[in-house]
């Protein structure tokens, strides 16, 4: 009896750390150690063309990376992809969620419905209808121009063409999410606000852009920086529909580290660029932060 008072007891004085403990534990197995690992592999010459373990090299890898044209071409595109898919989501998103915002709007809950189908979604699946769609031959978008007496494009085949396509493919897909997040923003502003404005003349536009915007802006930044933490990791679409190409030409950091981790085989080279990546992600989410942070409105 004594000591299952004593167990009891024990439960009672560090229940909090009890409760919290199978979340550290699969933190550390899930996350700390995986990046852990990664870090260590990154400072080795592992290939698995090698009969040899790994060896320690140092910075080697580090260094061969910021010679290595593709992957500082990849670092461009990266940004390129992110940056201009972040800005046409905003902007969709913050729009939709306008249109969406009016009470008077029919079918308003069946446009909400129709929104998260492409978020539901996976990446692949919609990488393969957008392939289908963008088929030179085939493709619904090439019958179109056709109709109306324009050339077919290259699509997802065209150096020129093909980052554009990916953005479109990206927008299509994930303005929704910052629409619906930016409605729930939209919807916690009181009606009384509104009404004091439109009493004093104010147009739409001037509604919008005093009223609205500087209201949501937390919440419109929040939605950019969940977007842009996801956009950067960008994999499945891209891989899906042109796997880096044409001509490496839509080859982002991931694609990158994928191809020469489980194609050619060499860890420790892909190891570093993930870290380097990881790195990356985390300074850029830390400047959203900031920027959030300094222009935010206090309601």
């Amino acid at each position: 009896m004594e000591k299952q008072n004593k167990f009891f007891d024990f439960l009672n004085k560090n229940v909090k750390i009890i409760y919290i403990a199978p979340c550290i534990v699969f933190l550390l197995c899930m996350v700390v150690f995986p990046l852990g690992y990664t870090l260590y592999i990154s400072f080795t010459n592992w290939t698995m063309s090698s009969i040899r373990g790994p060896e320690l090299i140092g910075f080697e890898n580090y260094m061969k990376l910021f010679k290595n044209q593709q992957f500082l071409d990849s670092i461009v595109i990266t940004l390129k992809y992110s940056a201009i898919s972040l800005v046409i989501e905003v902007l969709v998103g913050v729009i939709l969620a306008l249109m969406l915002n009016k009470k008077k709007l029919f079918f308003r809950n069946v446009f909400k419905t129709v929104m998260l189908i492409p978020m539901t979604m996976t990446p692949v699946a919609v990488g393969m209808i957008w392939k289908l769609l963008m088929d030179p031959a085939i493709g619904l978008f090439n019958l179109i121009l056709k109709s109306i007496g324009m050339s077919p494009l290259e699509w997802l085949g065209s150096v020129k063409s093909v980052l554009g396509s990916l953005i479109l493919i990206d927008v299509w897909e994930w303005s929704p999410m910052v629409a619906l997040i930016v409605l729930a923003g939209l919807s916690s502003i009181s009606d009384d606000i509104y009404e004091a404005a439109i009493m004093d003349g104010a147009s739409y536009l001037q509604r919008v852009f005093h009223i609205t915007i500087p209201l949501t802006l937390n919440t419109i930044l929040t939605a950019a920086l969940l977007r842009l933490i996801d956009v950067l990791k960008t994999f499945d679409i891209i891989y899906s529909t042109t796997a880096g190409g044409p001509a490496f030409k839509s080859q982002t950091i991931n694609i990158f580290s994928y191809l020469n981790g489980f194609q050619y085989y060499k860890y420790g080279f892909s190891s570093a660029s993930m870290v380097i990546f990881t790195l990356f992600v985390f300074a850029v989410a830390g400047l959203v932060m900031f920027i959030r942070a300094k222009v935010v409105v206090d309601r």
